[in-house]
């Protein structure tokens, strides 16, 4: 655990049931707003699109909507809808829905600002490493799910389809929402599977910034309450998506585990997979490897302390070693349904995972060198293949 820190969240967060009724009330940054959604209907089906359109209208703010983001937002998504926004003359950004609309959102705000193509600025391994030229449109945020926190971050990940590499994009403070609204109303309809995949992501936002060599006590505290809460809510609001309780709770771990979020390999390793099999849900990833992923440290006993720390948050007061952590992991999976997740059910084959490896360390890279121990290429081999069905 490291000593000394940097802690800075500049975002307006208005929290709670109800607090999408309150948006027209704030000052927005602008005139015209672009809403960044994704090609799902459920915004529209259940009213939450109407609902910001409503609001918007009562703060004299015109808007013009974006709603073809991929489930993996990608490069062409963020370029045509930056195209949109500059021929429609918007001022500022909204991202509306889960956390691919959020990130796309982010791209799009600093694509409309910055000449040339998205990918110019990208440091990953195809990319431009150009530094930026100006800073991007401001960014509203309205998550409607509980699992990426991009609501409270400065990142967003795009894939480039081409190559295939799912990538961390970040430029600054400024990428940072001015505001975000998280109402657990616009949470209610998530279906059971999607709430366990959005949640077990908030979850190893947090299990990871915990096991990272470069956690820190105050990060540690917000991963471990998020970590609490999730394991004490996911099967309550797996289970019963009307739980309001559940809802709020899922919704304060998500944005806890969000607040420093300190991903280690296994964000990465998951990326591998994304980026080529783009159906593949993050979460549905993060899920298939993390039994393996997580047994591999409890092994070489590298952060012992740690998760026995997570272990007890999950409830597991007498736990003496990380593998207490492992099996109440295991335990949550089987709790939520997800334990016969198949990445053969996505297509995903054990011949492509011969090349993620490689993958992980070279094109998705960034957050290798916080693991707890060094992980081998062979090593990171051994943990797709057991996580294979």
């Amino acid at each position: 655990m490291v000593t000394n820190f940097t802690y800075f969240i500049p975002t307006r967060i208005l929290f709670g049931a109800g607090q999408l009724n309150h948006l027209h009330e704030q000052q927005l940054p602008g005139k015209k707003a672009l809403i960044v959604t994704t090609s799902g209907k459920s915004v529209k089906r259940n009213g939450t699109l109407e609902r910001v359109e409503k609001q918007l209208e009562m703060a004299n703010v015109e808007y013009t909507l974006f709603d073809r983001v991929h489930p993996n937002p990608t490069l062409v998504n963020v370029m045509d809808a930056s195209i949109l926004g500059k021929e429609s003359g918007c001022d500022f950004v909204i991202g509306l829905g889960g956390g691919s609309a959020m990130d796309a959102a982010k791209a799009i705000a600093f694509a409309m600002t910055n000449p040339g193509d998205l990918w110019d600025y990208s440091f990953s391994t195809t990319g431009g490493k150009k530094e930026r030229i100006a800073q991007p449109l401001p960014i509203v945020c309205i998550t409607t799910t509980a699992g990426t926190a991009s609501e409270v971050d400065p990142w967003g990940v795009i894939t480039k389809e081409e190559t295939g590499e799912k990538s961390g994009f970040f430029s600054g403070e400024s990428m940072y929402p001015i505001l975000s609204i998280v109402d657990p109303d616009l949470m209610m309809t998530i279906p059971p599977q999607f709430t366990a995949y959005q949640g077990m992501d908030a979850f190893f936002h947090a299990t990871e910034s915990v096991i990272n060599t470069k956690n820190h006590i105050m990060g540690e505290m917000f991963a471990l309450k998020a970590i609490e809460l999730v394991a004490k809510y996911l099967p309550l609001a797996v289970k019963d998506g009307s739980d309001k309780e559940a809802r709020y709770y899922m919704a304060v771990a998500n944005s806890l585990a969000g607040y420093y979020m300190l991903c280690t390999s296994a964000h990465s390793m998951e990326h591998s997979l994304g980026g080529f099999y783009p159906e593949l849900p993050h979460g549905a990833g993060l899920i298939m490897i993390a039994h393996a992923y997580y047994q591999k440290f409890a092994e070489l006993k590298v952060c012992e302390e740690q998760m026995i720390k997570i272990a007890k948050a999950m409830g597991v007061h007498n736990a003496i070693s990380g593998q207490y952590f492992v099996n109440t992991l295991d335990k949550l999976i089987e709790n939520i349904g997800m334990s016969d997740l198949k990445m053969s059910d996505f297509g995903i084959t054990k011949e492509y995972l011969k090349s993620c490896p490689e993958r992980t360390r070279k094109v998705m890279g960034g957050d290798i060198s916080a693991d707890p121990a060094e992980l081998s290429d062979m090593d990171m081999l051994e943990i797709y293949l057991q996580s294979y069905k």
